[in-house]
């Protein structure tokens, strides 16, 4: 099982910077940074924070940072139009020497949008529209070039160039809506991602594996990766929108190995509860400790 920190786009650049050169040096397999503008509105944090932007981070990070794999989770699919997504993602992947994950969703965040004016449609049109960048997404990054009479977007023998180092680059789909997101997923996705304890995660693991076999899709083909908050030592927080787990290294322990039971592929830590400084750095090598065995 993979290992993978996701430092928080809240903090300033060195301390980033530190959580991924901490993983490249201690063993940990990669770094993913979300796509978001600010805080959302009601989460406990000020809304007008700073927050650092994604595209920007990836590629600073895949330039800064050797070996560990780099990537997004996940750029919302409204902020970009997705042929100015993939040259952004074949570029970093040159930067990063073939590093580089492509993580996608359909957006989600209100107050990003409200702010900035723009469109958040309601959900099936998001999805309709998401699954045409999808389209999109995979000429541009792997065909000679692409044309789409869609909807949303329209291209006409486009080209990107260079591609990607990589061949294919992954792309990998953020989300657990059963009865569309999950077939989009095995339609579309070369890994999976959705926040979830290990036994949330192995029941979407499992509709995701219907949704493939609906499509003559071999389900192995589509890595699964999922996170949830950890705390090292220390009480759990009464209430919490995320799943939190840990506590204790014993309890860890058994998060992780419940992960590894229903065959996850790759478990991502957000640092948003491991502490600071020097806390943090001890945090994450408990847990690379836990992991590794």
């Amino acid at each position: 099982m993979r290992l993978s920190i996701w430092p928080h786009a809240g903090q300033p650049y060195g301390g980033i910077l530190e959580a991924a050169r901490h993983a490249a040096d201690s063993g940990w397999d990669g770094v993913y940074i979300a796509d978001h503008f600010m805080p959302n509105a009601g989460t406990g944090r000020a809304p007008d924070a700073p927050t650092l932007e994604c595209g920007s981070l990836v590629a600073a990070l895949g330039a800064a940072v050797p070996r560990v794999r780099i990537g997004t989770l996940v750029y919302g699919i409204t902020y970009r139009h997705p042929a100015v997504l993939a040259n952004m993602a074949a570029t970093v992947d040159h930067v990063t020497g073939g590093r580089f994950t492509l993580g996608v969703g359909a957006g989600w965040q209100v107050n990003e949008h409200e702010q900035y004016g723009i469109e958040l449609p309601p959900v099936k049109a998001r999805l309709d529209r998401f699954t045409e960048a999808l389209q999109v997404l995979r000429g541009l990054l792997r065909e000679p070039t692409t044309s789409l009479d869609g909807e949303y977007y329209r291209l006409t023998e486009a080209y990107c160039e260079p591609k990607p180092v990589q061949d294919p680059l992954p792309i990998l789909i953020g989300g657990s809506g059963e009865k569309r997101m999950l077939g989009i997923v095995a339609e579309y996705a070369d890994m999976w991602n959705a926040w979830g304890t290990p036994e949330l995660i192995a029941h979407k693991s499992a509709v995701l594996d219907r949704h493939c076999a609906e499509r003559g899709r071999e389900p192995k083909e589509i890595a699964r990766t999922a996170q949830a908050l950890f705390v090292v030592d220390g009480p759990l927080p009464d209430r919490h929108p995320m799943p939190v787990l840990g506590g204790s290294v014993g309890k860890l322990t058994e998060a992780v190995e419940a992960y590894r039971r229903i065959g996850l592929d790759e478990l991502i830590v957000p640092d948003g509860l491991l502490g600071q400084g020097a806390d943090r750095l001890r945090a994450m090598d408990v847990i690379r400790g836990i992991v590794t065995g």
